[in-house]
């Protein structure tokens, strides 16, 4: 009889009949069995602080203070199979799921001192994380070009997008302490091309298009304590492909396509959450769809987008003090659809679309020099994806290819100029 023990990496094959990763029940497991076969299965409780810790359930909130405890999973198994020398694959149920578990041996057996009794071999297993370009860590559960992306509370927060079959209202929360994603409540709109920020502690997502009508005027705005979203009075225009920021206190959008969808807009607006009322703020100075928007040093910038197709490279600063939108140093690249992030002082435009191609090139602007340089491109071309910075690190999430949707992380260094991709390869190859 050996004992073996590991980390588990899991998939379930649900009701709806896909195949879904089933990480978030991560803890030590204990495993008997003969040299080829595991023939019973237990899945010790999870660690008490678990959720203490600021963890997310998949059916739980954002708050850092949540204490809700998981509940012990149950298993049976079914079948399992040495594969080689250092992997087994094991067929179990869990709490009901039909589930598929990989493991990798990572460690070598323990020896024991000649003078005691000899002992069982004890090895140590766990997840396959390394491969040839470094730590490879977990997709999103779905595929989504035109989401929306913010940081919140340390942890990257997706929210709808769409892929070839629909606009989604579920909401994903990538936590890089645990590398895992876990569901927050679904937006009460599917929608996508929309944008999203932080707003005193609160998500806020506005407009965008559901799939079925061109452009979305409703918004909504998500609680992390309550783990529950709520409307937001309407735009007074509708749009989608418009920028959302946050800037003083004030929810600004900008921009956006016209109800027809053929060209951009001059339009920009601010939300005041106190007393829930729009006010129109200075006009662009060129119209816009699919730019980047995002907030630096007090003053607010679009960058990029299209004017109807034609992609863009110029860039426009506001200043909520003179109300006025003031053209600055033109990117590179001429892009729509790109993602913005905010680090050391500085904007990082990633990815996009330059009319033909999806792009993976990413450039940066400095506004003391009021220039921009070209960075070192992602692994991936993305279009439409999200962006968002966590811990000094910049992640790009999701988007278009050009062929593809897709679920696939990727993340930034600055201090060596590079991009790593950011998705677990062993588990992922049978979806």
């Amino acid at each position: 009889m050996v004992f073996l023990s590991f980390r588990v990496q899991m998939l379930y094959y649900s009701a709806d009949h896909k195949l879904h990763d089933g990480n978030q029940l991560e803890g030590q497991t204990e495993v008997f069995g003969n040299d080829d076969h595991i023939q019973f299965l237990q899945k010790k409780p999870l660690r008490e602080n678990f959720q203490k810790q600021g963890s997310i359930s998949s059916y739980g909130s954002l708050s850092p203070g949540s204490s809700s405890q998981l509940c012990k999973p149950e298993w049976k198994c079914i079948a399992s199979e040495k594969t080689n020398s250092n992997t087994y694959l094991c067929l179990a149920v869990l709490n009901g799921v039909l589930s598929v578990i990989f493991l990798h041996e990572r460690g070598s057996p323990l020896s024991s001192p000649s003078s005691t009794p000899s002992l069982p071999k004890s090895l140590s297993f766990e997840v396959q994380q390394e491969g040839p370009e470094g730590k490879l860590c977990i997709p999103m559960h779905y595929a989504r070009s035109g989401l929306g992306t913010a940081e919140l509370n340390g942890r990257l927060v997706a929210a709808g997008g769409y892929n070839r079959e629909e606009c989604l209202r579920t909401v994903e929360c990538y936590d890089p302490k645990w590398d895992r994603w876990t569901f927050l409540s679904p937006m009460r709109t599917p929608r996508a091309r929309f944008q999203m920020a932080v707003l005193m502690g609160q998500l806020y997502v506005m407009g965008g298009s559901n799939g079925h009508s061109d452009e979305l005027s409703c918004g909504e705005t998500y609680n992390p304590q309550a783990d529950e979203w709520t409307q937001v009075p309407e735009l007074r225009t509708n749009r989608c492909n418009a920028g959302v920021c946050a800037l003083d206190g004030k929810l600004y959008v900008v921009g956006g396509s016209d109800p027809c969808g053929q060209k951009g807009l001059k339009n920009c607006d601010a939300f005041d959450p106190v007393t829930k009322t729009w006010t129109s703020c200075g006009p662009l100075n060129i119209r816009r769809h699919q730019a980047a928007v995002c907030e630096l040093n007090g003053l607010l910038y679009v960058i990029g987008g299209a004017e109807s197709w034609n992609c863009l490279n110029s860039v426009e600063c506001y200043s909520p003090e003179s109300n006025t939108w003031t053209l600055v140093s033109p990117m590179n690249v001429a892009r729509r659809g790109a993602g913005v992030a905010v680090h050391q002082g500085k904007l990082f435009v990633v990815g996009g679309f330059d009319g033909s191609h999806a792009l993976n090139c990413v450039e940066v602007y400095d506004p003391a020099r009021n220039e921009w340089k070209m960075l070192g491109s992602m692994t991936s071309a993305r279009s439409n994806a999200g962006v968002a910075v966590l811990g000094g690190v910049i992640y790009a999430v999701g988007g278009f290819d050009g062929n593809d949707f897709l679920n696939s992380m990727e993340t930034y260094d600055p201090e060596i100029n590079e991009w790593s991709p950011c998705m677990r390869a062993t588990v992922t190859t049978t979806e």
